[in-house]
């Protein structure tokens, strides 16, 4: 694929051999970001776990200290009082059996999906949909719960769903171009973080292999893993 003389005016300033420190990467992300919209930072690591193992199918929640600096449209699958629990939280969509036709026709319009106990019933009948995009409200994650109101909030706080992919991957966004480099920094090691408490026991060698962050268009920066992991375990 032919890219474009910004892209390739921007990973002309990166060392592509080289395993920056966590703070020059982010100078570097943010320094060759080139997109006239606010590029979110995206960070991407390779783990050494089996995906194949049950035990070692490496997922989770971390809420990031600073958001991800995107408007997150949360709607709530509930009724009764947990109705008015998610609405005063702040839910952008609330409901129930009206929710899921209208979701059965085709409407999508929302980026996070939480659902109480007794309406998965009903909601597993979008499994096909929502399971497709992500969007199917799974415990695992706290998207299936009878704390709405708890996940609602938490969610609009920056609260993002990690799991690692087939070939031992996982890619998230930790922030926007627009971010002072230490709300990224904070929101890149609070995600490491979970990543760390989230390693199996049955993980063998080494457990963080590669890390790598950049901007939505932007050329990819590598992190020093091992001095990172180091420093946060002081």
């Amino acid at each position: 694929m032919k890219k474009g003389k910004k892209y390739l005016a921007a990973r002309g300033k990166i060392d592509r051999e080289r395993v920056y420190p966590l703070d020059e990467a982010l100078k570097l992300v943010k320094g060759t970001h080139y997109a006239a919209f606010d590029e979110t930072v995206e960070a991407s690591v390779r783990l050494g776990v089996d995906p194949k193992q049950a035990d070692q199918m490496i997922r989770g929640t971390v809420v990031l200290p600073h958001g991800t600096g995107k408007k997150v449209r949360v709607l709530v699958f509930a009724k009764g009082e947990k109705e008015t629990e998610a609405r005063e939280a702040g839910a952008d969509f609330v409901g129930s059996d009206d929710l899921v036709e209208k979701i059965t026709g085709g409407w999508l319009d929302f980026d996070v999906a939480v659902a109480t106990p007794d309406m998965m019933k009903s909601v597993g009948k979008l499994g096909r949909v929502l399971g497709a995009r992500g969007l199917m409200p799974n415990p695992k994650s706290g998207t299936v719960t009878m704390e709405v109101g708890k996940a609602v909030r938490e969610v609009k706080a920056g609260k993002i769903a990690f799991r690692v992919d087939k070939a031992g991957n996982i890619g998230v966004p930790v922030g926007k171009v627009s971010f002072e480099e230490q709300q990224l920094s904070e929101n890149l090691q609070a995600f490491m973080d979970a990543i760390l408490r989230a390693k199996p026991s049955t993980a063998k060698g080494q457990y963080v292999r590669n890390l790598a962050i950049c901007s939505t268009m932007g050329p990819g920066v590598k992190v020093d893993a091992t001095r990172l992991v180091a420093e946060m375990k002081r």
